[in-house]
């Protein structure tokens, strides 16, 4: 019996909610697991993601599962895209961290059925160039090695990540996200980073706000 390759929580069909693919309809693909927590609430305080707004535990999501192969699990991406719908597809790649599992095979199958390739990571491990929009979201201490890409999406405030001190990057577009610490049961910061991010933008121009439409809105 092949050991499966990719563990998967859930694969849906959606608008991309954040950055600067907002509001495009999208084939999500979220990858079980992460380098930077464990999922576990017990743990979360002492992890370098203490923010993290995702389940990405286990494989029981919408089409969550255990494929063995790259072609099984892209027959499951492609089965999400309406039918004959006009345009170019959208698959996104996030997790957790979709870097532990994402490899050429799975990048070549998608690439195959004509998808564009838009990957959400921490980057703590190096992306293929073949992916054909990384976009970089940096967590508190944690060693970034994608330091180029498409887009850098920095949650925000992180007092250990800073956006200075990724302003000199190679990414087309840079993106503010204000934190949303309503989820953390153990939060008592009543901080509003939606306009302190705001500001920040105002005195930075690089850099501009991305706001959380999908969950504004109610969309998945």
């Amino acid at each position: 019996m092949l050991k499966p390759m990719y563990s998967v929580k859930e694969i849906f069909y959606t608008l991309q909610g954040e950055g600067r693919h907002a509001g495009r309809p999208a084939v999500f693909c979220r990858f079980a697991g992460c380098n930077l927590w464990t999922g576990s609430e017990v743990r979360r305080a002492s992890s370098l993601c203490n923010f993290c707004d995702t389940d990405f535990v286990g494989v029981d999501g919408h089409c969550g599962g255990r494929y063995n192969t790259a072609a099984e699990l892209v027959e499951v991406i492609e089965q999400q895209w309406p039918e004959g719908m006009p345009g170019h597809p959208l698959v996104v790649l996030t997790g957790g961290e979709p870097m532990l599992q994402l490899d050429e095979a799975l990048i070549n199958a998608l690439h195959d059925e004509g998808f564009e390739i838009a990957l959400e990571t921490n980057g703590t491990i190096p992306v293929p160039e073949s992916v054909d929009w990384i976009c970089v979201s940096p967590k508190g201490e944690a060693k970034l090695l994608q330091t180029s890409g498409q887009e850098l999406k920095l949650v925000y405030p992180q007092h250990q990540a800073m956006p200075e001190q990724f302003s000199h990057l190679d990414f087309d577009h840079f993106y503010l996200q204000p934190m949303d610490t309503s989820y953390i049961a153990t939060s008592s910061d009543d901080g509003d980073y939606v306009q302190q991010a705001i500001e920040y933008c105002l005195l930075h121009p690089q850099w501009h706000l991305s706001l959380q439409t999908h969950k504004i809105t109610g969309i998945l």
